[in-house]
């Protein structure tokens, strides 16, 4: 009898797209959902924040500017979300008296926080990309000669001392735990585990697809989950308390990738859609309307879009 993927424990390990064995796929997904677990028992009140799609335009751009692989800007995404959530509560939790909140510039001791962030963001969003970059397989790295070529091409003249703190600070900040999963990683190994388990499924052709449909769905998040949640609440003006209630679902890596794979799916107009998303289900424990539901709100948002799907390949 042919081995078929449900979860079971183990550890994860970084290997090219369909090129895994059974056992480490069966690690892997373990271990995703399991971090996807833990993530969403954490949620941070900033969750979500530093995904702006004029942010995630940014790091695609520099990634292709860059001749980075795409998985390296995923990752530099959640690297990007951690250090920001991390470093803000740190920054907010230190005591300030408000004589010396009132004294800095006009604003209060938040606006002095948030000013001074915007000064060096742009350092921290390459450095986020830098130190992605190192971690992946199958890109080039971003050395700091690199780095203080690209910035000074952006009108930024900082030296490599600079980036180098910047990189140390991040990497501090994180507890050099940086080998976060990013959603691309969870979309790649169920679609392995979909081959494994349904040889039938042209996987192939649905990886290709799904990086695509994944960038869109990534680029147009607010506007899908928005819809996404008016649909589960029924409501047209849903309150501060549902969408607060409604995060759990925007930051779960594991929905997005089922929603992206049955996405491509229905784009590519598998014959057996139905089973794929069932298999789906099968495979995470999400439930086959939430997967129907996340396809229907993105393929409508697809379909309204004018503007090219992909830019980045």
């Amino acid at each position: 009898m042919a081995k078929r993927f449900l979860f079971l424990p183990s550890q994860s390990k970084n290997l090219k797209f369909g090129e895994a064995s059974f056992e480490i796929l069966s690690d892997f997904l373990i271990n995703l959902n399991i971090r996807n677990k833990d993530k969403l028992s954490n949620l941070s009140r900033y969750s979500g924040d530093f995904k702006d799609k004029r942010l995630l335009e940014c790091i695609f751009l520099v990634t292709e500017e860059l001749r980075l692989d795409p998985m390296v800007g995923y990752h530099a995404v959640e690297l990007l979300e951690r250090f920001m959530i991390k470093h803000l509560e740190d920054l907010f939790s230190i005591p300030h008296t408000p004589a010396g909140a009132a004294g800095a510039h006009k604003g209060n001791y938040a606006d002095l926080v948030y000013e001074k962030l915007s000064e060096k963001f742009h350092l921290i969003l390459l450095s986020c990309v830098q130190i992605a970059s190192k971690l992946s397989l199958h890109s080039a790295v971003v050395d700091n000669n690199t780095a203080a070529q690209f910035l000074h091409s952006m009108g930024h003249s900082i030296s490599k001392q600079t980036i180098m703190d910047m990189e140390l600070m991040i990497l501090k900040a994180l507890d050099f735990r940086l080998n976060t999963p990013n959603p691309l990683t969870y979309v790649e190994i169920l679609l392995e585990v979909l081959g494994h388990n349904d040889s039938s499924i042209p996987v192939e052709h649905l990886h290709h697809l799904s990086r695509h449909v994944l960038q869109f769905t990534y680029l147009q998040r607010t506007a899908i989950y928005d819809s996404l949640l008016k649909a589960t609440t029924q409501c047209l003006s849903p309150s501060d308390e549902q969408r607060k209630t409604f995060v759990s679902v925007t930051e779960d890596c594991m929905l997005l990738g089922v929603g992206v794979i049955a996405v491509g799916a229905y784009i590519l107009n598998v014959t057996n859609w139905e089973q794929v998303v069932e298999e789906l289900s099968h495979i995470t424990g999400i439930s086959v309307k939430s997967i129907s539901d996340f396809t229907h709100v993105t393929l409508m948002h697809i379909t309204k879009n004018n503007s090219p799907m992909v830019t980045a390949t």
